[in-house]
């Protein structure tokens, strides 16, 4: 499969893993949560239940007895002359006694000891169950919001019955103070299980997250990055992936410093015939003046051919040489100003405005000074081929955000342009090696070979620095290439040291009095894309 086939896949799986909002250890965090909550709330519905139904039964049992005992006596009493409301009171341990029986001309009469509860408010099915189908029942009803228990038994006359109604009041209050203990609990054990699913996940997840930072270290470059395997010799799914890891690190830093053996070895090969070829193109051009035209025209295109490949197979030789991880980097303290000013001035540009605050004249930066004066040159240059040449550099000073913990202090050298600009969808491929942009198919002598700016980027990311482009700051047509560094600032100096005037020679002799935090230059700025 091609390269260009593989692309949209990519491009798919990126777009269908963002959205994705959750991290892993969160979503198994919430998985746990989730698990827990369910089984918490199934207990607590199941005890609810149960409880509710057992003390229910419980209830339903005493009262039945209770109820058979009582209409016992109501029946022996219905027969001598005792008041029958005298007899429903004098009952002991009774609910809410009521009596119905059968009147002289045949009609229904009920005598209660509680109008709330009495004969009229009882359900008509356990009435019919009662008095006339002669059956002993008990049911359950709501009345006014309360549940009740209601047990009627008939009674030897005819048309007759004798029934208790029973509150079941201390029975849901109980309940329900259960329902708030058990909501209680489940809460309480679903946070006990968020928390500890979050601490289980992490020191579950642990051996990915050290997979991962050596991945994120070889992917910036620190291709002898290893996973001790020893660690992962115990556990059977993640020690094929540490192995696999390693394998897979190894095939890529063999076929890394392969290419860069390649390039490096082809380069040195040429330099021998381009050092004939350069003295070769000496030797006409002082014989110029002897050649006829087309002659001279020929040379000179020939000359510009071999210019353009003795940079190319120069950059190429860096370029080995940053792959193989060869350079080194030679941080110095140096006054900025004087250098940038002393770089543009030997660069041809004695006339360019050069912008800072006045508080950065004494802003000393920790740097290579020789890399940052390539990206300087490389700038310039590149402004020259494409924008015909540089119309300001400025530098100035980029405070860290103070919500932001991740950024710091760094000073910033922008180079601007007139020129067409890069576009947006441009500005972070125009950084890779062989892309000059609009220029890519064209030659001439005033074209380079596209490694000029990716140089720049290998020269600031070894420095803890990054570089990128942007639109113009006052906002006319053109680009400006901005390289950012971190830098410790000097509150004085020699009085007798002139910055205005100082070279880049100069400028590293500069010395610092007195206590001054350094930033380290070798590691990459945090938050930087590069």
């Amino acid at each position: 499969m091609s390269t260009t086939d593989e692309e949209p896949l990519a491009g798919s799986a990126r777009g269908s893993g963002a959205g994705l909002e959750t991290g892993l250890r969160t979503r198994i965090t919430l998985a746990v949560v989730l698990v827990t909550l369910v089984l918490s709330v199934a207990l607590g519905v199941l005890t609810v239940t149960i409880t509710q139904q057992t003390l229910v039964n419980q209830r339903e049992e005493s009262v039945s007895s209770r109820a058979v005992a009582n209409a016992a006596v109501v029946d022996a009493a219905l027969g001598s002359s005792t008041d029958t409301q005298a007899v429903l009171s004098s009952l002991s341990d009774a609910g809410k006694p009521s009596l119905v029986t059968a009147g002289p001309d045949g009609r229904a009469v009920s005598v209660s000891v509680d109008q709330r509860f009495g004969f009229d408010v009882l359900p008509r099915q356990l009435k019919d169950q009662v008095v006339e189908v002669r059956n002993p029942a008990i049911m359950r009803f709501e009345l006014e919001g309360q549940t009740l228990v209601a047990v009627g038994v008939p009674l030897g006359a005819a048309q007759s019955g004798y029934f208790e109604v029973y509150r079941l009041d201390d029975i849901t209050s109980g309940l329900r103070s259960l329902i708030v203990a058990l909501a209680l609990a489940t809460f309480v054990t679903t946070v006990a299980a968020g928390i500890l699913g979050y601490w289980a996940s992490g020191l579950t997840l642990r051996p990915l997250s050290r997979i991962s930072e050596a991945a994120e270290a070889v992917a910036v470059g620190q291709l002898d990055t290893r996973i001790d395997e020893r660690d992962y010799a115990s556990d059977r799914d993640l020690a094929p992936l540490a192995r696999n890891f390693n394998a897979m690190v190894d095939a890529l830093q063999e076929r890394i410093d392969r290419d860069a053996r390649f390039a490096s070895d082809v380069s040195h090969e040429l330099r021998s015939p381009l050092t004939t070829l350069n003295a070769g193109i000496h030797v006409l051009q002082n014989n110029r003046d002897e050649m006829p035209d087309r002659a001279q025209h020929a040379l000179d295109l020939l000359a510009a051919d071999v210019d353009r490949f003795t940079q190319l197979v120069e950059d190429l030789l860096e370029i080995s040489r940053f792959d193989a991880g060869a350079v080194r980097y030679e941080p110095e303290e140096v006054a900025i100003l004087p250098l940038v000013r002393a770089t543009v001035s030997n660069l041809g540009y004695p006339d360019l405005e050069i912008e800072s605050d006045a508080e950065l004249d004494d802003l000393v930066i920790s740097c290579d000074k020789r890399r940052l004066v390539r990206i300087l040159a490389n700038y310039l240059h590149n402004a020259d081929r494409y924008a015909d040449g540089p119309t300001r550099v400025w530098v100035e000073r980029h405070d860290p955000d103070p919500f932001n913990p991740f950024d710091e202090l760094t000073v910033r050298v922008g180079v601007e342009d007139s020129g067409p600009g890069v576009p947006p969808d441009e500005r972070e491929r125009i950084f890779d090696r062989f892309n000059r942009g609009d220029q890519g198919g064209s030659r001439g002598a005033d074209v380079g070979v596209g490694l000029g700016l990716a140089l720049a980027a290998e020269h600031a990311a070894l420095q803890g620095g990054r570089v990128w482009v942007e639109d113009r700051t006052d906002g006319g047509e053109g680009a400006c290439f901005v390289v950012e560094l971190p830098y410790l600032e000097v509150d004085e100096h020699e009085p007798d040291e002139d910055l205005a005037a100082a070279t880049p020679e100069a400028a590293s002799a500069l010395t610092l009095t007195g206590e001054h935090e350094v930033v380290r230059a070798g590691d990459p700025p945090p938050g930087s894309d590069r």
